[in-house]
């Protein structure tokens, strides 16, 4: 990595930085959230990502909300919520893979050395941040990240404990090495919100971090990761949404 940014077409949808903000909450607050066989990370923090990238050869605005959880002696972080504002992605993603992509309106964007973001669903913007570059950042190693959603359909007849496709842990693995980063001088504000209870269910108690990352690609692959227990995950089939917040935690 150079401290050279990156360059491209002027209007491109490509090469937009994500807005990464870490926050620290409590264990336990991410542990109510985690179903049975799914633990939280030694740090609890949660890991807020901004983003505007080509889904669909389209622009797909978004926020991807995780936190630190560990699945099968493997380090990672397990996702909440993608709120986004692509309609063509949400459903299909979902089935799919178990993402828990949502419909919500996002904004974000960068003017000169200024960054902005928020995200507003069912009339309540529940996340945002304001702040400014305060440095270009010293060259980053090659790391491997862990994500993990959940691929599961409850069955058809409604009888309790009972799965046309039982849960299942999907595995994200992803390599990459930074191609430029800047840091953000700014403050994150969590609201109370019905439909995305971030601020109620994991309170910010300390922001770590937050700056401005653009990534090499280098790797990613999606797999199946293990089955979890049917009937103790079962209360953890009902959620918010979209989003993977159980509807009581």
């Amino acid at each position: 990595m150079t401290d050279a940014a990156p360059q491209g077409n002027p209007g491109d949808i490509l090469n937009w930085p994500m807005l990464k903000i870490v926050y620290r909450t409590d264990s336990d607050a991410i542990a109510k959230l985690l179903p049975p066989g799914i633990e939280p990370g030694a740090d609890p923090k949660v890991f807020l990502t901004f983003y505007s990238f080509p889904v669909l050869n389209e622009p797909e605005l978004g926020l991807v909300m995780t936190a630190a959880a560990d699945f099968d002696g493997i380090q990672g972080e397990y996702a909440l919520g993608y709120a986004i504002d692509q309609e063509a992605a949400v459903y299909v993603s979902r089935e799919h893979w178990g993402q828990p992509k949502y419909l919500a309106d996002i904004r974000y964007f960068r003017m000169m050395n200024h960054v902005e973001a928020a995200v507003r669903h069912a009339g309540h913007t529940f996340a945002e941040f304001s702040g400014d570059i305060s440095g270009t950042d010293e060259a980053g190693e090659e790391f491997e990240t862990n994500e993990w959603w959940i691929k599961v359909a409850r069955s058809v007849t409604m009888a309790p404990n009972s799965y046309d496709y039982p849960p299942h842990v999907v595995r994200v693995y992803a390599k990459y090495r930074t191609a430029f980063r800047q840091s953000l001088s700014g403050e994150l504000v969590l609201r109370d919100a019905p439909f995305d209870p971030l601020a109620q269910r994991l309170p910010m108690r300390e922001q770590v971090d937050a700056y401005l990352w653009t990534p090499e690609f280098l790797a990613r692959e999606i797999t199946l990761a293990g089955e979890l227990d049917a009937e103790g995950f079962w209360p953890y089939a009902n959620t918010i949404g979209g989003t993977r917040f159980p509807v009581e935690a």
